[in-house]
């Protein structure tokens, strides 16, 4: 991620900051009407992952991070999007009605970084696929949106932290060993 974008959110840089809300609101828009979400919903949820973007920069979650800004803010928004559904029990279909209502924006294509990955990332992206919907969810929450084991009882359904804490240990646990016998074949 570009320094020079974190640190416009650390320093509160008003221009800087409405330059790149306004610059990844319609693409973002787009990415979210294949969830069958409506306007405002799309809309409030841009909103609350720009603002936890910018958190995770003042918090300094973001110095490490290798993918760029765009791709860091769709995750975020991303879950949020399934948050919302799974609040709303809504399943998520493309319907003729969708289409036609957001027919006159034209789509924007969203492109990720594709780096070589090392042998390491490669038999951890392969594993990590290999883990159930809970393991894979969890870790991702913990590990790449930064949150705290607070806010993922905030966000699911664990009841305490010390329940998310044991379940995180175990799901790496699974992945540690899957990773380990691939290195032993």
């Amino acid at each position: 991620m570009e320094e020079k974008h974190i640190n416009s959110f650390i320093h509160g840089k008003p221009k800087e900051i409405q330059e790149l809300y306004t610059t990844h609101k319609e693409a973002f828009l787009n990415f979210g009407m294949k969830y069958g979400l409506d306007y405002d919903d799309l809309i409030d949820i841009y909103q609350e992952a720009f603002i936890a973007l910018r958190k995770h920069a003042i918090n300094g979650k973001l110095d490490n991070v290798k993918s760029s800004l765009k791709t860091y803010l769709f995750g975020i928004g991303k879950f949020m999007i399934y948050d919302l559904l799974k609040e709303k029990k809504k399943t998520t279909t493309l319907n003729t009605d969708t289409v036609s209502k957001y027919a006159h924006i034209e789509p924007v294509a969203v492109e990720f970084e594709n780096e070589e990955l090392t042998i390491e990332q490669q038999l951890l992206r392969t594993h990590f696929n290999k883990l159930g919907k809970k393991c894979k969810e969890l870790l991702t929450l913990f590990y790449y949106r930064g949150l705290t084991i607070d806010d993922i009882v905030e966000l699911t359904e664990y009841t305490s932290g010390s329940v998310v804490r044991s379940q995180k240990s175990r799901c790496l646990k699974s992945l540690k060993e899957m990773i380990k016998s691939q290195r032993n074949e």
